[in-house]
């Protein structure tokens, strides 16, 4: 499922804050008209390359922060399981320090609406319910802008860690697209100059390069 240029699907579900709070009502909405938003799934709780992305993230929160952008994590996992891992410390394979929003889906609908959950369900011929693959989530990450549109997305499988370096890359990018009205060419990093979006104007850039 290809998000881009789509509303983000909207959802309401318990969520663990600050790293120690469990909140009911949390979501995205909250952000409208206010902030771009790096929304991104983790398959499980208590396991091996997960804590790796979630310090990851956490370690660069402050220049999220600087960008005016929030990062939120969600897994299929309870609430409960979240905190319980949030209270683990990082050498014993926790959390511990993890300040931004962990969502619990546990209903597993918000990852069924943005097309990351890994596997199906439904009722077979007997009408008995049944699941096919492990039904939890890849590790799919939605950057959203303000308006609550997706921009970007990438969708790894399970054995494969993100770049929380490459999500920067993509805000500074869709911040100086938003900014200066001009395109980002192969491997932009900020500071760099973009490309006018016509003809001569790639052309332009072209030939600097």
């Amino acid at each position: 499922m290809v998000l881009v240029g789509q509303k983000a699907p909207s959802f309401t579900a318990a969520a663990v804050v600050n790293g120690n709070e469990i909140v009911e009502n949390f979501s995205l909405d909250q952000y409208l008209g206010k902030n771009h938003v790096v929304f991104f799934f983790y398959p499980k709780d208590f396991t091996f390359v997960c804590p790796s992305e979630l310090h990851a993230f956490q370690a660069a929160l402050g220049e999220f922060e600087k960008r005016g952008v929030k990062v939120v994590a969600c897994s299929t996992d309870t609430e409960e399981s979240h905190w319980g891992w949030l209270q683990q410390s990082k050498e014993e394979g926790g959390i511990k320090g993890v300040t931004y929003p962990i969502v619990a889906d546990t209903a597993k609908t918000i990852s069924t609406a943005f097309g990351v959950l890994a596997g199906e369900y439904g009722y077979d011929e007997e009408g008995n319910f049944v699941a096919t693959g492990p039904m939890i989530a890849y590790r799919g990450l939605f950057l959203i802008d303000k308006e609550g549109i997706v921009q970007h997305q990438v969708v790894n499988n399970f054995p494969l860690g993100r770049s929380v370096d490459e999500a920067l890359r993509m805000v500074d990018a869709l911040q100086f697209v938003e900014e200066n009205g001009e395109v980002c060419p192969a491997n932009w990093h900020k500071g760099e100059e973009g490309m006018k979006p016509t003809f001569d104007g790639v052309a332009e850039y072209l030939s600097k390069h």
